[in-house]
């Protein structure tokens, strides 16, 4: 099984994922940033956005399969992903593969969402490139947002305000209940 944790940036994909993750043990975390930031190492990425690669979602899908099929585990997946296509491409590779893929939405305002960047400091002895991050997430607020809008009709939708805690038992309500929720 994996779950899918969707939403914009700053929308607290990571903090629901570190709330389930001592609630289920077993799981496994998986962050496909990982894959774009080696693919960047490697090529270059015309549009600055690695998801435009196809290789990168062939690979978050295969390693994804593979985390699944060898260590027989669920995994954790907080990643931004609100291209339709490119959702339906990750999500057909791994259904077809018989995984049963729940995908949750975190909707939040876009004024919380700003809010939650511009506290962010990922790099915070290099304040530019902090800046470029902030900007570059604040800049696809509108694209993730829209999103809601296109995502898989059997996406899981919750709300982003809500405490870590209260989202969590949300997605583990729904996970243990049964039955796959986006693909």
């Amino acid at each position: 099984m994996l779950v899918w944790v969707n939403g914009a940036f700053g929308s607290g994909k990571t903090t629901l994922v570190d709330e389930l993750r001592p609630r289920w043990p077993e799981a496994l975390v998986y962050d496909p940033e990982m894959v774009g930031y080696v693919l960047r190492e490697i090529v270059e990425v015309p549009t600055g956005d690695f998801q435009d690669l196809r290789l990168w979602r062939r690979e978050v899908a295969s390693l994804a399969v593979g985390l699944v099929e060898e260590y027989h585990r669920p995994v954790l997946v907080p990643m931004t992903l609100v291209d339709r296509g490119y959702a339906g491409e990750i999500f057909s590779a791994l259904t077809g593969r018989g995984i049963d893929v729940h995908h949750f939405f975190l909707k939040v305002p876009r004024e919380t969402l700003e809010k939650r960047i511009d506290g962010r400091r990922l790099t915070p002895d290099i304040p530019e490139q902090d800046e470029r991050v902030r900007r570059w997430c604040k800049d696809r607020i509108e694209q993730c947002m829209a999103a809601a809008d296109i995502l898989p009709s059997d996406t899981v939708f919750l709300d982003g305000e809500l405490t870590p805690q209260e989202l969590a038992d949300q997605v583990l309500a729904r996970v243990r209940a049964g039955g796959p929720s986006g693909a």
